[in-house]
């Protein structure tokens, strides 16, 4: 699969779950209305749990006054109830939104924790062992997260070890019924390691 084609199954899938209209997917897929209209329907076609997993969550937001994360963090919606159409229906697309991308930001952040971790135990700790005598860089070589990504400022010399421990720890940081894929670029850059 391409990058582009990757880039409109991602737009496709994400707008579908969270309720985008033919009309909407059509501007961002820059595809005919009908296109985008066939589309939805075959999604709901070839995935119709999707649509009782959308209706579950409005149905238990409604209820509770709020959704949770796999892991029970919850999002609350007060407007969920809301007489006002506009208001509810906003309420509605973030009962389905805050569990999907709430559990990401969740495994996101315990997958940091864990690469953290052995970081500091494996590369962190073996600097010290091995030269004593040279300063060691600091060990924060994580420096930043954007959604789903991590970037790192690796020396050469330990690419291959933090890339192992990277590409495990974000694999292994939960255990769903889809195994969860990581992968790893590098660069001088962000946009190289693109």
């Amino acid at each position: 699969m391409s990058k582009e084609q990757r880039r409109r199954a991602k737009t496709a899938n994400f707008g579908i779950i969270y309720g985008i209209s033919a009309f909407g997917l059509a501007q961002q897929l820059d595809c005919p209305r009908s296109e985008a209209k066939a589309l939805i329907d075959g999604y709901f076609e070839a995935f119709p749990r999707v649509i009782d997993f959308i209706e579950s969550q409005k149905r238990f937001a409604r209820e509770h006054g709020y959704v949770e994360t796999l892991f029970g963090r919850k999002r609350y919606l007060p407007d969920i109830n809301s007489h006002n159409a506009t208001v509810r229906s906003f309420a509605e697309r973030n009962a389905v939104n805050a569990p999907i991308q709430g559990t990401a930001a969740d495994i996101i952040k315990m997958a940091m924790v864990a690469i953290h971790r052995r970081i500091r135990n494996e590369v962190i700790a073996l600097r010290h062992q091995s030269d004593s005598s040279n300063p060691v860089l600091p060990e924060n070589l994580m420096i930043m997260q954007v959604h789903d990504e991590l970037n790192f400022n690796v020396p050469e010399a330990e690419v291959d070890k933090v890339r192992t421990i990277v590409v495990e720890e974000m694999q292994n940081a939960v255990h769903l019924t889809v195994p969860l894929i990581a992968e790893c670029g590098v660069g001088k850059n962000w946009l190289e390691a693109h």
